[in-house]
Protein backbone atom coordinates (compact mmCIF):
# COMPACT_ATOMS: atom_id res chain seq x y z
CA UNK A 1 0.00 0.00 0.00
CA UNK A 2 1.36 3.37 -1.09
CA UNK A 3 -1.44 5.88 -0.96
CA UNK A 4 -4.32 6.71 0.46
CA UNK A 5 -7.32 8.98 0.28
CA UNK A 6 -9.39 10.69 2.78
CA UNK A 7 -13.32 12.00 2.43
CA UNK A 8 -15.68 13.64 5.15
CA UNK A 9 -19.21 13.59 4.17
CA UNK A 10 -22.61 14.07 5.49
CA UNK A 11 -22.76 17.02 7.95
CA UNK A 12 -20.20 19.36 9.37
CA UNK A 13 -19.48 18.51 12.79
CA UNK A 14 -16.51 19.85 15.17
CA UNK A 15 -13.39 17.41 15.08
CA UNK A 16 -13.56 16.36 11.12
CA UNK A 17 -10.14 18.62 11.04
CA UNK A 18 -8.65 16.69 13.82
CA UNK A 19 -9.24 13.00 12.60
CA UNK A 20 -7.85 14.36 8.89
CA UNK A 21 -4.77 15.54 10.73
CA UNK A 22 -4.21 12.23 12.60
CA UNK A 23 -4.67 10.53 9.53
CA UNK A 24 -2.02 12.75 7.60
CA UNK A 25 0.65 12.61 10.26
CA UNK A 26 -0.22 8.60 11.33
CA UNK A 27 -0.20 7.46 7.36
CA UNK A 28 3.57 9.59 7.27
CA UNK A 29 4.87 8.09 9.55
CA UNK A 30 3.92 4.57 7.60
CA UNK A 31 5.58 5.81 4.42
CA UNK A 32 2.08 6.59 2.46
CA UNK A 33 0.92 9.24 0.55
CA UNK A 34 -2.35 10.93 1.34
CA UNK A 35 -4.56 12.64 -1.05
CA UNK A 36 -7.52 14.56 0.37
CA UNK A 37 -10.74 14.64 -1.46
CA UNK A 38 -13.14 17.70 -1.76
CA UNK A 39 -16.99 17.58 -1.27
CA UNK A 40 -17.11 14.03 0.23
CA UNK A 41 -18.48 11.14 -2.15
CA UNK A 42 -19.02 13.71 -4.62
CA UNK A 43 -15.30 14.33 -5.13
CA UNK A 44 -14.04 10.65 -5.95
CA UNK A 45 -17.14 10.48 -8.43
CA UNK A 46 -15.86 13.82 -9.70
CA UNK A 47 -11.86 13.32 -9.56
CA UNK A 48 -11.76 16.43 -7.36
CA UNK A 49 -8.55 15.63 -5.01
CA UNK A 50 -5.49 17.39 -3.53
CA UNK A 51 -2.28 16.22 -1.85
CA UNK A 52 -2.18 16.61 2.16
CA UNK A 53 0.95 16.70 3.49
CA UNK A 54 2.01 17.26 6.97
CA UNK A 55 2.54 21.33 6.64
CA UNK A 56 -1.11 21.12 5.32
CA UNK A 57 -2.41 19.83 8.19
CA UNK A 58 -0.83 22.02 10.43
CA UNK A 59 -2.85 24.23 12.61
CA UNK A 60 -6.00 22.57 11.79
CA UNK A 61 -6.75 20.75 15.17
CA UNK A 62 -9.20 23.62 16.77
CA UNK A 63 -10.87 24.50 13.53
CA UNK A 64 -14.24 23.60 13.17
CA UNK A 65 -15.94 21.92 9.90
CA UNK A 66 -13.37 20.04 7.41
CA UNK A 67 -10.78 21.63 5.08
CA UNK A 68 -11.64 19.20 2.50
CA UNK A 69 -15.46 20.08 2.17
CA UNK A 70 -18.27 18.06 2.63
CA UNK A 71 -21.45 16.77 0.57
CA UNK A 72 -24.33 15.15 1.01
CA UNK A 73 -23.75 12.87 -2.14
CA UNK A 74 -25.43 9.78 -2.69
CA UNK A 75 -22.60 7.52 -4.82
CA UNK A 76 -25.26 4.93 -5.55
CA UNK A 77 -27.93 7.19 -6.74
CA UNK A 78 -25.43 9.13 -9.34
CA UNK A 79 -24.82 7.54 -12.77
CA UNK A 80 -22.27 5.75 -13.11
CA UNK A 81 -21.39 6.46 -9.58
CA UNK A 82 -19.41 3.06 -8.53
CA UNK A 83 -17.71 2.91 -11.80
CA UNK A 84 -16.34 6.93 -11.77
CA UNK A 85 -15.17 6.34 -7.90
CA UNK A 86 -13.28 3.36 -9.04
CA UNK A 87 -11.92 5.49 -12.23
CA UNK A 88 -10.51 7.99 -10.00
CA UNK A 89 -9.20 5.61 -7.72
CA UNK A 90 -7.13 3.42 -10.33
CA UNK A 91 -6.32 7.25 -12.02
CA UNK A 92 -4.52 8.30 -8.56
CA UNK A 93 -3.01 4.53 -7.43
CA UNK A 94 -5.64 5.27 -4.42
CA UNK A 95 -5.43 1.71 -2.67
CA UNK A 96 -7.71 2.59 0.35
CA UNK A 97 -10.26 5.66 1.36
CA UNK A 98 -10.75 6.76 4.73
CA UNK A 99 -14.35 7.54 4.88
CA UNK A 100 -15.39 10.52 7.91
CA UNK A 101 -18.90 10.22 7.95
CA UNK A 102 -22.39 9.39 9.83
CA UNK A 103 -25.14 6.41 9.01
CA UNK A 104 -25.38 7.61 5.03
CA UNK A 105 -21.78 7.99 4.54
CA UNK A 106 -20.79 4.74 6.18
CA UNK A 107 -23.80 3.17 4.76
CA UNK A 108 -22.13 4.20 0.99
CA UNK A 109 -18.58 3.05 2.09
CA UNK A 110 -20.32 -0.55 3.47
CA UNK A 111 -21.86 -1.24 -0.37
CA UNK A 112 -18.93 0.58 -2.36
CA UNK A 113 -16.59 -2.19 0.07
CA UNK A 114 -18.82 -5.12 -1.53
CA UNK A 115 -17.49 -3.09 -5.26
CA UNK A 116 -14.17 -3.85 -4.31
CA UNK A 117 -12.76 -0.39 -3.10
CA UNK A 118 -10.80 -1.15 -0.11
CA UNK A 119 -12.33 1.55 2.66
CA UNK A 120 -12.10 2.31 6.47
CA UNK A 121 -14.72 4.16 8.03
CA UNK A 122 -14.83 6.60 10.84
CA UNK A 123 -18.13 7.77 13.14
CA UNK A 124 -18.54 11.56 12.81
CA UNK A 125 -22.02 12.67 13.78
CA UNK A 126 -23.46 14.59 16.73
CA UNK A 127 -26.55 12.62 16.77
CA UNK A 128 -24.32 10.19 18.24
CA UNK A 129 -26.62 7.37 16.46
CA UNK A 130 -23.89 5.59 14.91
CA UNK A 131 -24.19 1.84 15.84
CA UNK A 132 -21.51 -0.01 17.63
CA UNK A 133 -19.25 2.98 18.76
CA UNK A 134 -19.99 4.57 22.10
CA UNK A 135 -19.21 7.78 20.77
CA UNK A 136 -19.19 9.44 17.76
CA UNK A 137 -17.30 12.81 16.33
CA UNK A 138 -18.75 15.92 17.07
CA UNK A 139 -21.04 14.71 20.18
CA UNK A 140 -19.05 15.96 22.86
CA UNK A 141 -18.86 19.36 21.56
CA UNK A 142 -22.86 19.44 20.81
CA UNK A 143 -23.74 18.55 23.77
CA UNK A 144 -21.83 21.28 25.51
CA UNK A 145 -22.98 23.71 22.91
CA UNK A 146 -26.84 23.12 23.89
CA UNK A 147 -25.84 23.31 27.49
CA UNK A 148 -24.16 26.48 27.09
CA UNK A 149 -27.21 27.62 24.83
CA UNK A 150 -29.82 26.59 28.20
CA UNK A 151 -27.58 27.99 30.02
CA UNK A 152 -27.92 31.43 28.39
CA UNK A 153 -32.06 31.03 27.76
CA UNK A 154 -32.17 30.00 31.44
CA UNK A 155 -31.45 34.02 32.79
CA UNK A 156 -34.00 35.63 30.05
CA UNK A 157 -36.56 32.75 30.41
CA UNK A 158 -36.53 33.46 34.50
CA UNK A 159 -36.77 37.35 34.25
CA UNK A 160 -40.16 37.34 31.65
CA UNK A 161 -41.16 34.72 33.51
CA UNK A 162 -41.68 32.94 30.51
CA UNK A 163 -41.47 28.69 29.41
CA UNK A 164 -39.08 28.24 26.27
CA UNK A 165 -39.12 25.77 24.70
CA UNK A 166 -35.53 24.85 22.91
CA UNK A 167 -35.34 22.76 19.84
CA UNK A 168 -31.88 20.86 19.17
CA UNK A 169 -31.20 18.60 16.47
CA UNK A 170 -31.41 14.65 16.51
CA UNK A 171 -33.59 12.85 14.23
CA UNK A 172 -33.93 9.43 15.19
CA UNK A 173 -31.96 9.60 18.35
CA UNK A 174 -32.34 11.69 21.47
CA UNK A 175 -28.73 11.87 22.60
CA UNK A 176 -28.12 15.49 22.31
CA UNK A 177 -31.51 16.54 23.36
CA UNK A 178 -30.92 14.29 26.38
CA UNK A 179 -27.58 15.18 27.97
CA UNK A 180 -27.60 18.46 26.77
CA UNK A 181 -30.86 18.62 28.30
CA UNK A 182 -29.73 17.24 31.62
CA UNK A 183 -26.32 19.15 31.64
CA UNK A 184 -28.21 22.29 31.19
CA UNK A 185 -31.03 21.62 34.12
CA UNK A 186 -34.45 21.71 32.20
CA UNK A 187 -37.46 20.83 33.36
CA UNK A 188 -39.04 18.90 30.43
CA UNK A 189 -36.68 16.76 28.06
CA UNK A 190 -38.65 15.43 24.83
CA UNK A 191 -36.23 12.78 22.51
CA UNK A 192 -37.57 10.71 19.56
CA UNK A 193 -37.19 7.13 21.44
CA UNK A 194 -40.25 8.35 23.59
CA UNK A 195 -43.49 9.71 21.90
CA UNK A 196 -44.41 12.60 24.04
CA UNK A 197 -48.49 13.16 25.67
CA UNK A 198 -49.24 17.09 25.29
CA UNK A 199 -51.20 16.81 28.37
CA UNK A 200 -48.64 15.50 30.69
CA UNK A 201 -46.41 18.01 29.62
CA UNK A 202 -48.42 20.75 30.62
CA UNK A 203 -49.63 19.38 33.85
CA UNK A 204 -46.20 19.14 34.23
CA UNK A 205 -45.06 22.89 33.59
CA UNK A 206 -48.56 23.74 35.43
CA UNK A 207 -47.37 21.95 38.48
CA UNK A 208 -43.77 23.84 38.63
CA UNK A 209 -45.71 27.31 38.34
CA UNK A 210 -48.19 26.32 40.45
CA UNK A 211 -45.48 25.91 43.44
CA UNK A 212 -43.93 29.30 43.56
CA UNK A 213 -41.35 28.37 40.00
CA UNK A 214 -42.19 30.97 37.41
CA UNK A 215 -40.33 29.67 34.78
CA UNK A 216 -39.68 26.81 33.02
CA UNK A 217 -37.31 25.05 30.01
CA UNK A 218 -38.45 22.42 27.35
CA UNK A 219 -35.97 20.66 25.06
CA UNK A 220 -37.35 18.83 22.14
CA UNK A 221 -35.13 16.84 19.99
CA UNK A 222 -36.57 17.49 16.54
CA UNK A 223 -37.31 14.06 15.70
CA UNK A 224 -39.66 13.98 18.78
CA UNK A 225 -43.23 12.74 18.00
CA UNK A 226 -46.41 13.34 19.83
CA UNK A 227 -47.95 10.35 21.32
CA UNK A 228 -50.94 8.91 19.05
CA UNK A 229 -49.15 11.01 16.10
CA UNK A 230 -48.40 8.01 13.91
CA UNK A 231 -44.45 8.46 14.67
CA UNK A 232 -45.19 11.94 12.13
CA UNK A 233 -41.77 13.97 12.75
CA UNK A 234 -42.40 18.11 12.02
CA UNK A 235 -40.92 18.56 8.68
CA UNK A 236 -40.18 21.74 6.51
CA UNK A 237 -41.29 21.43 3.29
CA UNK A 238 -41.78 18.56 1.09
CA UNK A 239 -38.13 18.10 -0.19
CA UNK A 240 -35.30 15.23 0.85
CA UNK A 241 -31.79 14.49 0.62
CA UNK A 242 -30.12 12.43 -1.67
CA UNK A 243 -30.21 9.25 1.27
CA UNK A 244 -34.60 10.10 1.30
CA UNK A 245 -34.27 12.20 4.55
CA UNK A 246 -36.77 15.35 5.28
CA UNK A 247 -35.30 18.45 6.52
CA UNK A 248 -36.78 18.30 10.27
CA UNK A 249 -37.58 21.42 12.38
CA UNK A 250 -40.84 23.29 13.67
CA UNK A 251 -41.32 21.04 16.79
CA UNK A 252 -40.34 23.85 19.18
CA UNK A 253 -42.45 26.48 17.51
CA UNK A 254 -45.61 24.11 17.24
CA UNK A 255 -45.21 23.22 21.21
CA UNK A 256 -44.56 26.82 22.19
CA UNK A 257 -47.86 27.41 20.68
CA UNK A 258 -49.77 24.80 21.91
CA UNK A 259 -48.31 25.04 25.73
CA UNK A 260 -49.13 29.12 25.58
CA UNK A 261 -52.60 28.17 24.33
CA UNK A 262 -53.45 25.53 26.92
CA UNK A 263 -51.66 27.77 30.04
CA UNK A 264 -52.24 31.24 29.39
CA UNK A 265 -48.87 31.42 30.21
CA UNK A 266 -45.86 33.62 27.61
CA UNK A 267 -44.35 30.45 25.88
CA UNK A 268 -41.10 30.97 23.50
CA UNK A 269 -39.38 28.89 21.27
CA UNK A 270 -35.72 29.01 19.91
CA UNK A 271 -33.98 26.49 17.59
CA UNK A 272 -30.50 25.66 17.86
CA UNK A 273 -30.16 24.82 14.80
CA UNK A 274 -26.66 24.65 12.67
CA UNK A 275 -25.02 26.60 16.11
CA UNK A 276 -24.70 22.52 17.05
CA UNK A 277 -22.62 21.92 14.64
CA UNK A 278 -20.38 25.10 14.26
CA UNK A 279 -17.17 26.11 16.49
CA UNK A 280 -14.07 24.29 17.72
CA UNK A 281 -14.30 20.78 18.91
CA UNK A 282 -14.11 20.15 22.87
CA UNK A 283 -11.05 18.45 24.21
CA UNK A 284 -13.04 15.36 24.17
CA UNK A 285 -13.91 15.39 20.06
CA UNK A 286 -10.19 16.53 19.34
CA UNK A 287 -8.94 13.21 21.41
CA UNK A 288 -11.45 11.18 19.81
CA UNK A 289 -10.94 11.93 16.21
CA UNK A 290 -7.25 11.72 16.73
CA UNK A 291 -7.49 8.34 17.90
CA UNK A 292 -10.13 7.27 15.15
CA UNK A 293 -7.65 8.70 12.56
CA UNK A 294 -4.56 7.15 13.87
CA UNK A 295 -6.50 3.84 14.22
CA UNK A 296 -8.33 3.80 11.00
CA UNK A 297 -4.78 4.05 9.32
CA UNK A 298 -3.43 1.15 11.59
CA UNK A 299 -6.23 -0.80 10.36
CA UNK A 300 -5.52 0.08 6.43
CA UNK A 301 -1.30 -1.08 7.39
CA UNK A 302 -2.95 -4.35 8.84
CA UNK A 303 -4.89 -5.28 5.90
CA UNK A 304 -8.38 -5.02 7.64
CA UNK A 305 -10.84 -2.68 5.28
CA UNK A 306 -14.57 -3.15 5.57
CA UNK A 307 -14.51 -2.23 8.70
CA UNK A 308 -15.61 1.23 10.85
CA UNK A 309 -12.99 2.23 14.26
CA UNK A 310 -14.89 2.72 17.08
CA UNK A 311 -14.99 3.72 20.16
CA UNK A 312 -16.05 0.31 22.91
CA UNK A 313 -15.38 1.55 26.17
CA UNK A 314 -11.65 3.02 27.04
CA UNK A 315 -10.38 1.13 23.58
CA UNK A 316 -10.95 1.69 19.85
CA UNK A 317 -11.94 -1.41 18.16
CA UNK A 318 -13.08 -1.95 14.88
CA UNK A 319 -16.26 -3.10 13.91
CA UNK A 320 -17.58 -4.34 10.22
CA UNK A 321 -19.02 -1.71 7.78
CA UNK A 322 -21.90 -4.56 7.30
CA UNK A 323 -23.01 -4.56 11.03
CA UNK A 324 -22.78 -0.86 11.46
CA UNK A 325 -25.12 0.14 8.73
CA UNK A 326 -27.48 -2.62 10.50
CA UNK A 327 -29.65 -0.39 12.87
CA UNK A 328 -29.00 2.90 14.64
CA UNK A 329 -27.87 3.20 18.03
CA UNK A 330 -30.72 5.17 20.20
CA UNK A 331 -31.03 6.27 23.49
CA UNK A 332 -29.90 4.34 26.78
CA UNK A 333 -32.88 3.14 28.40
CA UNK A 334 -30.88 4.04 31.39
CA UNK A 335 -30.51 7.48 30.37
CA UNK A 336 -34.04 8.00 29.08
CA UNK A 337 -35.41 7.33 32.36
CA UNK A 338 -33.08 9.40 33.81
CA UNK A 339 -34.41 12.22 32.43
CA UNK A 340 -37.59 11.13 33.67
CA UNK A 341 -36.55 11.95 37.18
CA UNK A 342 -36.61 15.84 36.72
CA UNK A 343 -40.06 16.43 35.13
Amino acid sequence: MKRIAVLTGGGDVPGLNPAIRAVVRRAGEAGLEVLGVRDGWQGLIADDTVPLSRDAVSGILPKGGTILGTSRTNPLKVADGVSRIKATTARHGIDAVVAIGGDDTLGAAAHLTRAAIAIVGIPKTMDNDVWGTDATIGFDTAVNTVMEAIDRVHSTTESHHRIMVVEVMGRDAGWVAALGGLAGGADVILVPEAPFDIDEICATLRRRHGTGRRFSIVVAAEGATPKGGGSQQTVQGTQVDAFGHPQLGGIGAALAGEIGRRLKIETRSTALGHVQRGGSPSAFDRVLATRFGIAAVEALAAGRTGVMVALRGPAIVTVPLDEVIKGTRTLDPAIAAMIRLFW
